[in-house]
Protein backbone atom coordinates (compact mmCIF):
# COMPACT_ATOMS: atom_id res chain seq x y z
CA UNK A 1 0.00 0.00 0.00
CA UNK A 2 1.24 3.49 -0.89
CA UNK A 3 0.03 6.06 1.73
CA UNK A 4 -0.03 9.54 1.14
CA UNK A 5 -0.50 11.94 4.72
CA UNK A 6 -1.24 15.15 4.46
CA UNK A 7 -0.48 16.83 7.86
CA UNK A 8 -2.10 20.14 8.67
CA UNK A 9 -1.05 21.43 12.78
CA UNK A 10 1.83 24.19 13.63
CA UNK A 11 3.32 22.39 16.39
CA UNK A 12 5.80 19.65 15.92
CA UNK A 13 5.15 18.42 19.34
CA UNK A 14 1.42 18.48 18.97
CA UNK A 15 -1.04 15.66 19.39
CA UNK A 16 -1.72 15.64 15.51
CA UNK A 17 2.06 15.67 14.81
CA UNK A 18 2.69 12.66 17.37
CA UNK A 19 -0.10 10.80 15.37
CA UNK A 20 1.79 11.45 12.14
CA UNK A 21 4.82 10.52 13.04
CA UNK A 22 3.07 7.22 14.58
CA UNK A 23 1.21 6.61 11.03
CA UNK A 24 5.12 6.97 9.17
CA UNK A 25 5.98 4.50 11.45
CA UNK A 26 3.28 2.15 11.58
CA UNK A 27 3.00 1.53 8.08
CA UNK A 28 6.39 1.91 7.47
CA UNK A 29 6.92 -1.07 9.85
CA UNK A 30 4.32 -2.82 8.10
CA UNK A 31 6.10 -2.72 4.86
CA UNK A 32 3.82 0.11 3.22
CA UNK A 33 5.32 2.79 1.27
CA UNK A 34 4.63 6.59 2.48
CA UNK A 35 5.01 10.17 1.77
CA UNK A 36 4.18 13.34 4.16
CA UNK A 37 3.12 16.63 3.06
CA UNK A 38 3.61 18.67 6.20
CA UNK A 39 1.57 21.59 5.33
CA UNK A 40 3.57 23.96 8.19
CA UNK A 41 6.82 22.57 7.74
CA UNK A 42 6.67 23.18 4.02
CA UNK A 43 5.42 26.69 4.31
CA UNK A 44 2.66 25.96 2.07
CA UNK A 45 1.46 28.89 0.59
CA UNK A 46 -2.52 28.76 1.25
CA UNK A 47 -3.95 31.07 -1.36
CA UNK A 48 -4.91 30.68 -4.91
CA UNK A 49 -3.77 33.49 -7.14
CA UNK A 50 -2.59 34.35 -10.61
CA UNK A 51 1.11 33.12 -9.85
CA UNK A 52 -0.30 29.18 -9.50
CA UNK A 53 -0.93 29.66 -13.28
CA UNK A 54 1.76 30.92 -14.96
CA UNK A 55 0.80 32.57 -18.84
CA UNK A 56 -2.61 30.70 -18.22
CA UNK A 57 -3.53 33.07 -15.66
CA UNK A 58 -6.29 35.54 -17.37
CA UNK A 59 -6.77 39.24 -16.51
CA UNK A 60 -9.45 39.26 -14.86
CA UNK A 61 -8.57 35.65 -12.51
CA UNK A 62 -11.03 32.99 -13.63
CA UNK A 63 -9.43 29.94 -11.10
CA UNK A 64 -11.52 27.08 -12.23
CA UNK A 65 -10.83 27.80 -16.53
CA UNK A 66 -7.23 29.33 -15.50
CA UNK A 67 -6.25 26.60 -13.02
CA UNK A 68 -7.28 23.82 -16.24
CA UNK A 69 -5.89 25.48 -18.78
CA UNK A 70 -2.53 25.55 -16.63
CA UNK A 71 -3.31 22.02 -15.82
CA UNK A 72 -3.74 20.83 -19.28
CA UNK A 73 -0.78 22.68 -20.79
CA UNK A 74 1.74 21.03 -17.79
CA UNK A 75 1.71 24.74 -16.62
CA UNK A 76 0.88 25.03 -12.66
CA UNK A 77 3.14 25.86 -10.22
CA UNK A 78 5.85 23.46 -9.48
CA UNK A 79 4.36 22.83 -5.36
CA UNK A 80 0.91 22.16 -7.36
CA UNK A 81 1.96 19.60 -9.37
CA UNK A 82 4.06 18.00 -6.51
CA UNK A 83 0.92 17.23 -4.78
CA UNK A 84 -1.04 16.19 -7.67
CA UNK A 85 1.81 13.93 -8.46
CA UNK A 86 1.80 12.34 -4.74
CA UNK A 87 -1.71 12.09 -5.04
CA UNK A 88 -1.59 10.27 -8.12
CA UNK A 89 0.84 7.94 -6.73
CA UNK A 90 -1.02 7.17 -3.19
CA UNK A 91 -3.53 4.17 -3.12
CA UNK A 92 -4.48 5.70 0.56
CA UNK A 93 -4.79 9.11 1.91
CA UNK A 94 -4.38 10.32 5.57
CA UNK A 95 -5.65 13.52 6.59
CA UNK A 96 -4.28 14.39 9.87
CA UNK A 97 -5.94 18.02 11.08
CA UNK A 98 -7.23 19.41 14.45
CA UNK A 99 -11.16 20.51 13.86
CA UNK A 100 -11.09 24.20 14.26
CA UNK A 101 -13.98 26.48 14.19
CA UNK A 102 -16.13 23.32 13.23
CA UNK A 103 -14.01 22.69 9.69
CA UNK A 104 -10.07 21.93 8.74
CA UNK A 105 -7.37 24.71 9.18
CA UNK A 106 -6.93 27.04 6.63
CA UNK A 107 -3.71 25.60 5.31
CA UNK A 108 -4.93 22.42 4.77
CA UNK A 109 -8.34 24.22 2.86
CA UNK A 110 -5.67 26.13 0.82
CA UNK A 111 -3.72 23.14 -0.23
CA UNK A 112 -7.37 21.49 -1.40
CA UNK A 113 -8.26 25.36 -3.04
CA UNK A 114 -4.76 24.74 -4.95
CA UNK A 115 -4.27 21.34 -5.73
CA UNK A 116 -7.56 20.02 -6.83
CA UNK A 117 -7.44 21.52 -10.09
CA UNK A 118 -10.40 22.12 -12.61
CA UNK A 119 -9.25 19.01 -15.21
CA UNK A 120 -7.74 17.27 -12.61
CA UNK A 121 -10.16 16.61 -9.60
CA UNK A 122 -13.13 18.16 -11.18
CA UNK A 123 -14.88 19.16 -14.69
CA UNK A 124 -13.62 15.63 -15.94
CA UNK A 125 -16.19 13.24 -17.97
CA UNK A 126 -18.96 13.23 -20.55
CA UNK A 127 -22.37 15.50 -19.82
CA UNK A 128 -25.34 13.43 -21.40
CA UNK A 129 -29.25 12.53 -20.98
CA UNK A 130 -27.29 9.26 -18.39
CA UNK A 131 -24.29 11.50 -16.76
CA UNK A 132 -23.42 14.53 -15.28
CA UNK A 133 -19.73 14.17 -15.61
CA UNK A 134 -17.29 11.79 -13.34
CA UNK A 135 -17.73 12.62 -10.30
CA UNK A 136 -19.46 11.43 -6.91
CA UNK A 137 -17.88 7.68 -7.14
CA UNK A 138 -16.14 8.73 -10.02
CA UNK A 139 -13.53 10.57 -11.49
CA UNK A 140 -9.54 10.62 -11.55
CA UNK A 141 -8.80 9.82 -8.21
CA UNK A 142 -11.11 7.40 -8.56
CA UNK A 143 -9.71 3.68 -6.74
CA UNK A 144 -7.89 5.54 -3.73
CA UNK A 145 -9.04 5.56 -0.29
CA UNK A 146 -9.03 8.69 2.29
CA UNK A 147 -9.21 8.73 6.16
CA UNK A 148 -9.86 11.61 8.12
CA UNK A 149 -7.82 11.56 11.24
CA UNK A 150 -9.06 14.62 13.48
CA UNK A 151 -9.06 15.72 17.14
CA UNK A 152 -11.67 17.86 18.45
CA UNK A 153 -11.30 19.97 21.62
CA UNK A 154 -14.59 19.21 22.96
CA UNK A 155 -16.37 15.99 24.46
CA UNK A 156 -17.95 13.22 22.35
CA UNK A 157 -21.46 14.24 23.59
CA UNK A 158 -20.99 17.34 22.02
CA UNK A 159 -21.06 16.16 18.80
CA UNK A 160 -23.93 13.70 18.95
CA UNK A 161 -26.96 13.57 17.60
CA UNK A 162 -28.34 16.51 19.82
CA UNK A 163 -25.62 17.44 20.81
CA UNK A 164 -25.17 21.39 20.63
CA UNK A 165 -21.98 21.04 18.15
CA UNK A 166 -24.15 18.94 15.52
CA UNK A 167 -23.42 15.15 14.70
CA UNK A 168 -19.68 14.99 13.86
CA UNK A 169 -20.82 13.04 10.57
CA UNK A 170 -22.67 16.50 9.37
CA UNK A 171 -19.75 18.97 10.01
CA UNK A 172 -17.43 16.53 8.40
CA UNK A 173 -19.56 15.67 5.59
CA UNK A 174 -18.61 18.90 3.47
CA UNK A 175 -14.88 17.39 3.72
CA UNK A 176 -15.84 13.65 3.20
CA UNK A 177 -18.65 13.75 0.38
CA UNK A 178 -17.93 17.13 -0.52
CA UNK A 179 -14.19 17.71 -1.66
CA UNK A 180 -13.26 14.22 -1.39
CA UNK A 181 -15.88 11.37 -3.00
CA UNK A 182 -16.59 14.57 -5.28
CA UNK A 183 -13.13 13.21 -7.39
CA UNK A 184 -13.54 9.75 -6.95
CA UNK A 185 -12.04 8.73 -3.88
CA UNK A 186 -13.69 6.02 -1.18
CA UNK A 187 -14.01 7.55 2.48
CA UNK A 188 -13.31 5.17 5.63
CA UNK A 189 -15.23 6.34 8.54
CA UNK A 190 -13.01 8.93 10.12
CA UNK A 191 -11.00 8.55 13.41
CA UNK A 192 -12.05 10.92 16.18
CA UNK A 193 -10.45 11.75 19.19
CA UNK A 194 -12.74 13.96 21.45
CA UNK A 195 -11.60 16.31 24.27
CA UNK A 196 -8.32 16.55 22.90
CA UNK A 197 -7.28 19.56 24.92
CA UNK A 198 -7.16 18.07 28.09
CA UNK A 199 -5.21 14.96 27.35
CA UNK A 200 -2.55 13.81 28.95
CA UNK A 201 0.56 12.22 28.47
CA UNK A 202 -1.08 9.24 30.65
CA UNK A 203 -3.61 8.98 28.10
CA UNK A 204 -0.99 8.55 25.21
CA UNK A 205 -0.67 4.74 25.10
CA UNK A 206 -4.34 4.26 24.53
CA UNK A 207 -5.12 6.39 21.61
CA UNK A 208 -1.72 5.31 19.99
CA UNK A 209 -2.69 1.75 20.49
CA UNK A 210 -6.33 2.20 18.81
CA UNK A 211 -5.05 4.55 15.60
CA UNK A 212 -2.44 1.58 15.39
CA UNK A 213 -5.26 -0.59 14.94
CA UNK A 214 -6.86 1.51 12.43
CA UNK A 215 -3.93 1.86 10.49
CA UNK A 216 -3.44 -1.83 10.29
CA UNK A 217 -6.83 -1.87 8.54
CA UNK A 218 -7.05 0.22 6.40
CA UNK A 219 -7.09 -1.83 3.50
CA UNK A 220 -9.74 -4.58 5.22
CA UNK A 221 -12.22 -1.68 6.52
CA UNK A 222 -15.63 -0.86 4.39
CA UNK A 223 -15.69 2.86 3.54
CA UNK A 224 -18.89 4.99 3.74
CA UNK A 225 -21.61 3.93 1.30
CA UNK A 226 -21.93 7.07 -0.28
CA UNK A 227 -24.05 7.12 -3.21
CA UNK A 228 -22.68 7.17 -6.76
CA UNK A 229 -24.07 9.77 -9.27
CA UNK A 230 -23.99 8.47 -12.16
CA UNK A 231 -25.68 4.81 -11.08
CA UNK A 232 -29.20 5.41 -10.95
CA UNK A 233 -30.07 7.04 -7.46
CA UNK A 234 -30.15 10.55 -8.54
CA UNK A 235 -32.74 12.11 -11.69
CA UNK A 236 -30.23 13.55 -14.01
CA UNK A 237 -29.84 16.75 -14.46
CA UNK A 238 -32.03 17.55 -10.87
CA UNK A 239 -29.60 15.67 -9.02
CA UNK A 240 -32.30 15.07 -6.80
CA UNK A 241 -31.95 11.82 -4.89
CA UNK A 242 -35.32 9.52 -6.60
CA UNK A 243 -38.34 9.01 -4.14
CA UNK A 244 -38.61 6.30 -2.02
CA UNK A 245 -34.78 5.05 -2.17
CA UNK A 246 -33.83 6.29 1.74
CA UNK A 247 -35.14 4.78 4.88
CA UNK A 248 -37.90 5.97 6.37
CA UNK A 249 -37.54 8.74 8.44
CA UNK A 250 -34.36 9.64 7.08
CA UNK A 251 -33.32 13.33 6.09
CA UNK A 252 -30.38 15.49 5.52
CA UNK A 253 -26.67 14.57 4.34
CA UNK A 254 -27.75 11.03 5.71
CA UNK A 255 -29.67 10.87 2.54
CA UNK A 256 -26.74 10.70 0.42
CA UNK A 257 -25.51 6.98 2.32
CA UNK A 258 -26.91 4.38 1.19
CA UNK A 259 -28.49 1.37 3.58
Amino acid sequence: MKTLIVHAHPEPKSLNSSLKDLAVSTLENAGHAVQVSDLYAMNWKAVVDAADYGPHASHPLRVARDSGRAYDAGALSPDVRTEQEKLLWADTIIFQFPLWWYTMPAILKGWVDRVFTFHFAYGVGEHSETKYGERFGEGTLAGRRALLAVTVGGAESHYAARGINGPIDDLLFPIQHGILYYPGIEVLPPFVLYGADRMTDDDYPDIAKAWEQRLLTLESTDPIAFRRQNFGDYEIPSLHLKEGLEPAGRTGFGLHVRG
